[in-house]
């Protein structure tokens, strides 16, 4: 391993495991085993399982469940960030800041701001790490600050990724700490920059070693990239996620994410270790112990995109230490943490194969286990012509795959929000989002920007979801609108009950073992849309409060709380959803062919391509009476009639254009009479 100490004084998905050596007892007792009065790291312990052993809130007693207190955050800034309490304070981030408030009431004790001479040094939305006496967050400078929890005063702040930062370089995880050490990993997005965990002492912010996700040259894993290239230099394998520890096994975990290009798996041949893979290392020396890769060259960002978790459980009588991680395809896969040996069984796949993407032969599947996400068989009648329904799983992204379609495609949407683990149940609580796109990508490799948008497939379902360990099966599910799944992701406790936020501020708790919604509380006026936080909580003077951020601002709620919901929870989840795709757009032009553009962050810069078969704009509205143009911007002819076939142009050649008017309100759908995959949608207004 590679390491540096990189100090900078001034202001400013694999799963990867790390050894670390003993740890003091007192610290071991306060965050390696599930919190009871405090919640002192963002995963609510070491474990990041998101379990809470307080029961004053129960299945017994929900029904009194109300506000505590609510508190808008200082400046109008908004979180979804996880919260930490110790010591009657809760610590987390907010837009440009870092706040402590007063776990009883919420008052603001500190707050520290982005400095004005470096906007850009804005802390992550994860949330922030501990000490006794320091509180650490990570930056989109690609940088680790240190903050007294006192006073709210910056002490050290050390950038962790390359110097100077590149591009698209940022420390999205909540720093963790423990025996003196920080950990943080550098997310690298799809950049091209280097995806990296590093290891800073807590005390003076001096980088003790850093793990780079890509192997250098010499070391194990080298060669599963491409030998005659650098393309390993730019191989991304960025770190999202907040990690995790085993104090006793001397291990810490994070999740690292894809490789890049994202769908260019001609630009890098082989495996591309250790990209979405389960890696152990220790963190004394950086060596590694052990790993799982659980996508093979991975062309469709299908890595793990959701925080590890541990916990315990029993194999053959026998007790275990248990890693769960759940790929974004929303299957779990179970290891014993401290060997990496797989606690549910793995079998290799025979996949689809593309000679051109150099793609993997078989992937990895949990024998017996179900995603979380609907098969295959939920899409086959809901997928109109001309689109065609591909049920073979890992098709790989083809540059001619106009009409084809598959589950989760391009990319897979268990991502992001975290898991919760109940040694009650025995079960792991999940979200996600499933959907069909299509299997498709553009000829250049290095373009980001997919162009996905056909407004005629079946709306995204969003799927909470309890998963039993001991079998990897789906125990319960429940279906909601996309809108309403959001970024809060589940939290349980020893009351038996799992709690979870809504974007549309609505704050719920489920039966942890039978999936019953228990209970209910709106915590905004109909038709607000927020970016919820993860909920967590915690005990103060025998009191037990549940506490989550919804947007701008900040909840708890306790047994008999006094404050009162902003209206009433939907009875119908699914009224009103909006339709799929982009809001129409007012105009009396549209053109058949669109320019798309990757951003200037991505890797290889920005790259353009033209889009023949997508109309600019797709989702269109005119006053009756208007008459509409239709312009011929791609580079084959094209001819645009309504669906319905009440209408149409004349062929029109490249550069040239017809007029149609429509006096009659209404909403309907028009394609291109050749090219029937290219839709577009028009509604006509009084």
């Amino acid at each position: 391993m590679t390491s540096h100490s990189v100090r900078m004084l001034f202001l400013s998905t694999s799963i990867v495991a790390l050894s670390l050596s003993a740890v003091t007892a007192a610290a071991q007792e306060s965050a390696s085993a599930h919190p009871d009065g405090e919640w002192p790291l963002v995963g609510g312990d070491w474990s990041s399982s998101r379990h809470s052993t307080l029961d004053q809130i129960s299945t017994a007693t929900i029904g009194r469940l109300g506000g505590a207190w609510v508190r808008e955050f200082d400046g109008g800034a908004a979180s979804r960030a996880t919260p930490v309490m110790a010591d009657g304070t809760l610590y987390l981030t907010a837009g440009a800041n870092v706040f402590a408030l007063d776990a009883r009431t919420g008052d603001t004790r500190w707050r520290w701001q982005t400095p004005e001479d470096r906007p850009q040094m804005v802390p992550s939305w994860q949330g922030v790490g501990l000490s006794d006496e320091l509180l650490f967050v990570g930056l989109r400078t690609s940088e680790v600050a240190a903050i007294d929890r006192d006073t709210g005063e910056l002490v050290w702040a050390t950038a962790i990724g390359t110097v100077p930062q590149e591009i698209g370089e940022m420390v999205t995880t909540a720093p963790m700490y423990a025996r003196g050490r920080v950990y943080a990993g550098v997310a690298s997005g799809d950049s091209g920059g280097q995806g990296r965990i590093v290891a800073l002492d807590a005390e003076s912010g001096e980088i003790d070693w850093t793990f780079f996700i890509v192997p250098r040259p010499g070391e194990f894993g080298h060669d599963t990239w491409p030998q005659d290239s650098n393309t390993w230099q730019m191989g991304g394998g960025g770190v999202w996620l907040v990690g995790t520890v085993d104090p006793d096994l001397g291990l810490v975990y994070f999740a690292t994410g894809n490789p890049v290009p994202m769908f260019g798996g001609e630009i890098r041949a082989g495996d591309n270790l250790f990209t979405a893979s389960v890696v152990a290392v220790d963190t004394e020396t950086g060596e590694l112990r052990w790993h799982y890769q659980v996508v093979r060259h991975d062309v469709w960002d299908a890595d793990i995109a959701t925080p590890l978790l541990l916990y315990e459980t029993q194999v053959d009588g026998q007790p275990r230490k248990a890693l769960a991680a759940m790929r974004a395809d929303g299957f779990l896969f179970l290891f014993d943490r401290e060997t990496g040996e797989p606690l549910l069984p793995i079998e290799q796949r025979p996949v689809p194969q593309d000679p051109g993407q150099l793609t993997a032969a078989t992937q990895p599947f949990p024998i017996g286990a179900e995603s979380i996400l609907p098969d295959c068989a939920y899409w086959r009648d809901r997928v109109p012509p001309p689109f065609q329904l591909n049920c073979s799983g890992f098709t790989p992204p083809t540059v001619d795959a106009h009409t084809v379609v598959a589950p989760g495609a391009p990319i897979p949407r268990v991502r992001v929000t975290p898991m919760s683990h109940s040694p009650q149940t025995g079960f792991i609580y999940a979200q996600g989002m499933a959907h069909v796109g299509r299997i498709r990508r553009f000829a250049d490799p290095w373009l980001v920007n997919t162009g996905d948008v056909q407004i005629t497939l079946p709306d995204a379902l969003g799927i909470i979801a309890a998963v039993d360990t001991a079998t990897g099966r789906v125990v319960w599910k429940h279906e909601v609108p996309t809108r309403f799944l959001g970024t809060s992701g589940p939290l349980t406790t020893a009351g038996g009950l799992m709690f979870r936020a809504a974007p549309d501020g609505l704050v719920e708790a489920y039966d942890a073992r039978t999936g019953d919604r228990a209970w209910t509380f709106q915590t905004a006026p109909a038709g607000a849309l927020m970016r919820p936080g993860p909920a967590i909580t915690y005990e103060l003077d025998g009191r037990q409060y549940v506490s989550v951020a919804m947007g701008r601002e900040f909840w708890a709620f306790a047994l008999d709380g006094a404050v009162e919901p902003r209206g009433e929870p939907l009875t119908d989840l699914w009224a009103g959803v909006p339709p799929r795709g982009p809001r129409p757009e007012e105009t009396q032009e549209i053109e058949t062919g669109t320019l798309l553009e990757s951003p200037a962050w991505a890797v290889g810069g920005r790259r353009y391509a033209l889009e023949e078969h997508r109309f600019n704009p797709v989702r269109a509205r005119v006053r009756a009476g208007v008459r509409v143009r239709f312009l011929n911007s791609g580079e084959i002819p094209h001819t645009i009639a309504a669906r319905d076939g009440s209408w149409s142009t004349e062929t029109l050649d490249p550069a040239t254009w017809g007029f149609v008017t429509f006096d009659e309100p209404g909403t309907f759908l028009f394609h291109c009479v050749e090219h029937p995959w290219a839709i577009g949608e028009l509604t006509v207004e009084p």
